[in-house]
């Protein structure tokens, strides 16, 4: 039994669209960004009240990066992962952790644009800082690309990685980051990329969200 917890435009994207590729057979259980997830039942699966968790057999994961790591692993057959012999292996794992720097300031700059219930309580410089810091670490992957992929083929380095884009998209742009646009471009043609997509506007109401003017 392989059962997700998720919420859509959220990181456990990155595991729908991982178990896609591998094409196994798993359940959703999708839930609404809100309060949901810090009340029972799920607290009692994830304390933090957080996506992703992954139940697997008797396993429970909370971690992206993790389950990542032990799906490629258990369905090695896909060839989504790097071997611990593989050349690729330090690289991969690197990727498949970078997919959370970018997300942390993502995640910083949802919080400033839309968790945030008032203006009041939200800072442009925060947003501005964040956006920059965003920016930079899109810039890396920018300085890294050689190819179609991040690696020599497509793994799951380019899922984790990808998700993140997709959701920094929101608050920067690839104008400036020709390798990033033709790379995505080529992830979002990928029909698992397609099936993890809401299927209407859930968290982000809006394409961008520029940060806001800082006022003396």
């Amino acid at each position: 039994m392989i059962r997700l917890h998720h919420c859509p435009q959220t990181r456990s994207m990155r595991s729908l669209w991982l178990l896609h590729e591998l094409g196994v057979d798993f359940d959703v259980v999708e839930y609404p960004f809100d309060q949901t997830l810090r009340q029972e039942p799920y607290r009692s699966l994830n304390p933090t009240g957080r996506v992703p968790t992954l139940e697997i057999d008797d396993i429970v994961l909370t971690e992206s990066g993790a389950i990542a790591e032990f799906l490629c692993e258990r369905f090695s057959q896909a060839g989504l992962g790097r071997d611990p012999s593989h050349v690729e292996r330090p690289a991969w794992l690197n990727w498949i952790h970078f997919a959370e720097t970018i997300s942390q300031h993502t995640a910083a700059l949802t919080q400033q644009h839309i968790a945030l219930y008032d203006d009041s309580m939200r800072s442009p410089i925060v947003m501005q800082l964040e956006a920059k810091r965003l920016a930079k670490t899109l810039r890396a992957v920018e300085n890294s690309l050689n190819g179609d992929f991040l690696l020599s083929e497509f793994s799951a380095a380019d899922i984790g990685v990808g998700q993140a884009v997709y959701m920094a998209r929101h608050f920067v742009t690839l104008d400036d980051l020709p390798r990033v646009a033709a790379w995505f471009a080529k992830l979002e043609t990928r029909p698992a990329y397609q099936r993890s997509l809401p299927n209407s506007p859930a968290l982000y109401a809006r394409d961008f969200y520029p940060p806001w003017e800082v006022t003396a």
